[in-house]
């Protein structure tokens, strides 16, 4: 009994399956994918300088602030300084006066710096000697010192520095959030490239878009970094 051959026809010579043509809705869809793939990219990348940016800033007022606060420290210690140089030259005159030590209370007298002459000499005005109510001269207004106010702008300038440093922080963490939205952006969009039924991909895209104008429109309020 002969067995039957069954003939099969090469791989090279069979008629390859027809592709399915390809519609106009899916180029668009794909073109529009391809856009919100691109403007991601570049709104991506601009939020990560610009956060870097504002962290940079963040970092620099942090400093400054320190500095500041560090400057403000040593023009009090040095007006505590000059207060109690001050006091003892003013309590050495007060004595010398008492003891009826014209050549001492002359010496002390020169001793006074020349921001203490002002208080002193109000004081004097005020007659001291006969109304004992009235308070000692370094108590008076006209007791200014140079270092206090000094001491008091830097601290002022410390404050300023260190509320610039925590709004470059906001702004560095708004950027990074921004992000977010670009991130889902990429993850729907990525998908809706392995999709085959169009309306869930026409879903999926929208969502993409939709994140998108949102993360644009975040970013478009948030400020440039210096």
């Amino acid at each position: 009994m002969s067995g039957h051959v069954h003939a099969h026809p090469p791989h090279e010579l069979t008629e390859p399956e027809e592709e399915k043509p390809v519609g106009r809705r899916e180029r668009m869809l794909e073109l529009i994918t391809v856009l919100l793939l691109s403007l991601t990219t570049l709104l991506t990348a601009w939020s990560g300088y610009q956060a870097a940016k504002w962290g940079g800033e963040q970092s620099a007022k942090f400093s400054d602030s320190d500095f500041l606060r560090g400057e403000a420290q040593r023009q009090l210690t040095k007006a505590g300084q000059q207060r109690i140089d001050d006091l003892l030259q003013f309590d050495g005159w007060l004595t010398a006066r008492e003891n009826a030590d014209p050549e001492y209370e002359k010496l002390y007298r020169e001793r006074f710096r020349d921001e203490f002459l002002p208080a002193f000499r109000a004081w004097l005005a005020l007659k001291p000697f006969e109304n004992r109510t009235v308070p000692g001269p370094l108590e008076l207004p006209e007791y200014r010192l140079a270092a206090t106010e000094r001491a008091a702008e830097f601290d002022r300038r410390a404050k300023e520095a260190n509320n610039e440093a925590l709004a470059a922080k906001q702004h560095d963490d708004d950027y990074i959030l921004s992000t977010v939205f670009f991130a889902a952006v990429l993850f729907f969009a990525g998908i809706s490239l392995r999709l085959d039924w169009a309306p869930l991909r026409i879903v999926v895209v929208a969502l993409a878009t939709v994140a998108l104008v949102g993360g644009a429109v975040f970013v478009a309020t948030l400020p440039i970094a210096p």
